[in-house]
């Protein structure tokens, strides 16, 4: 029997037709596959998208400190800078001054050579203000004594001075009737 020619053409419509579906029904997975893939690179990419920008920000703050410690550095170190200048004037006048480092080395050698003499000096000097103290002592004793004897002298005088007084009140009654 020989094939229909209407039958083949049904058959392989019907078979296109299976064919047209299961490519359809593949293709149809394929979607739904890319757009679930797609999905989830989109929400990966959402989450990376928020984690950038929390580091875009904390890394704007970190340059910000940057900056702003560069500011106070700059700042300190032009201060730096100034002190630096008024010390290095500084250890020009010192270096100055040190140039009368060797009259004034010369000086106090002259006068450690001359030393050994004064210190032998001053050791003279010691013994005869001992011997001057020791004087001194023996002179303030003897002013004690003429301090007794002026105080006796002066009890003396008293003395006599009343005496005088007694002699001259006789007198002194008689004087009127004197020429």
């Amino acid at each position: 029997m020989a094939d229909d020619p209407r039958r083949v053409l049904v058959e392989v419509v019907a078979r296109l037709g299976r064919e047209t579906q299961l490519h359809l029904d593949e293709r149809h997975r394929h979607f739904w596959v890319t757009n679930v893939v797609t999905l989830v690179i989109a929400l990966l990419l959402l989450i990376l998208a928020a984690f950038n920008v929390y580091y875009v920000k904390v890394l704007y703050e970190d340059l910000n400190g940057i900056v702003f410690n560069m500011d106070s550095m700059h700042t300190n170190l032009r201060r730096i800078t100034d002190d630096m200048t008024g010390i290095a004037g500084h250890v020009q006048v010192i270096d100055h001054h040190m140039d009368h480092m060797e009259s004034i080395n010369r000086h106090t050698g002259g006068i450690a050579d001359h030393m050994p003499g004064i210190s032998n000096a001053m050791s003279g000097m010691a013994h005869e203000v001992n011997r001057i103290d020791l004087d001194m002592v023996v002179v303030g004793k003897s002013m004690f004594n003429i301090q007794q004897r002026a105080g006796n002298m002066t009890g003396n005088i008293s003395i006599m001075r009343e005496n005088v007084r007694q002699i001259a009140r006789p007198m002194g009654i008689m004087n009127p009737f004197m020429p």
